[in-house]
Formats: structure tokens, C-alpha cells, sequence
């Protein structure tokens, strides 16, 4: 299929040649572009393997590894703007399960997939690993 130009007119990272990365990830907007099979479901998934933030108690660098699934419906994420929000949590203080939960939440107010996926996966501190997921829409039945 060739390119539809105006699946893509608001884009402005991807276009931008120099760009200073965002302070923290509240200060970043994700991207988006018309997707050009909103008529069938297929996963979308981003990975990345070199996910670094730091421990808001004790100021240490946390590393791991982020993978992003969605279905996409009438939308779909700008990877370099992806990068970018992910690049943002290096020097911002969040525990693992605040990251995988606002990189979710993310995801979903941008794009409004109908159905997404964010799996976190840290390197062990102190002899324990961490792996958090969250999904969208939340499938788990309230207790209330």
C-alpha cells in the first residue's frame, strides 16, 4: 500500500532533526499515526531491552527490560516518539510497578488500542528480580 501522507501530517518528532530529551515522562506526549488496517486485529509489539530509571528511596540506577504488545484500532504509536518517553524515565525516580502501570496508561490515551499489554522485567537488586504486567483493558474481576 503506498504511503497516505495524511496518515502521518501530525507527526513533529519524527521530523525534527534536534531534540532534547524530556525531563521526566508526565512532560511527553506520545505520537500517533492512522493505522491502514483498522478492519482486522494484529499485535504490535515494542521491545526494550535496555530500560534504565532510577529508585526514587535510594537514588541506585534500576535496568530491565520493557516490551509493549497492542491492537491497534483507528491508531498506531510513533516508535521514535516511543523512545523518547521511554528515554525519559532514566533520570527519574519510579518504582517497576509505577513504570510498567504509566507507560500502559500511556499507551491507551494516545493510541486507544483495543487491547494492549506492558510487561516489565528488572534486573535483580539485592538478589530479587521483578516482573510486572499490566494489560488494558483490565480483565481482573473487582472484588468489591
Amino acid at each position: 500500500m503506498p504511503m497516505n501522507k495524511d496518515r502521518i501530517k501530525g507527526l513533529k518528532l519524527l521530523k525534527e532533526k534536534k531534540i532534547k530529551l524530556p525531563p521526566s515522562p508526565n512532560k511527553v506526549e506520545l505520537e500517533v499515526f492512522e493505522n491502514a488496517y483498522p478492519q482486522r486485529d494484529y499485535w504490535i509489539e515494542f521491545s526494550c531491552p535496555e530500560f534504565t530509571s532510577i529508585c526514587p528511596v535510594t537514588g541506585q540506577p534500576d535496568f530491565g527490560k520493557i516490551t509493549i504488545q497492542y491492537i491497534p484500532d483507528k491508531k498506531c504509536i510513533e516508535s521514535k516518539s516511543l523512545k523518547f518517553f521511554m528515554f525519559s524515565f532514566r533520570n527519574y525516580g519510579s518504582f517497576a510497578e509505577d513504570i510498567v502501570n504509566k507507560v500502559l496508561e500511556k499507551v491507551v490515551k494516545a493510541a486507544k488500542p483495543r487491547k494492549a499489554k506492558v510487561i516489565g522485567e528488572f534486573v535483580p537488586r539485592g538478589g530479587i528480580a521483578i516482573k510486572v504486567e499490566a494489560e488494558y483493558p483490565n480483565e481482573v474481576a473487582s472484588t468489591e
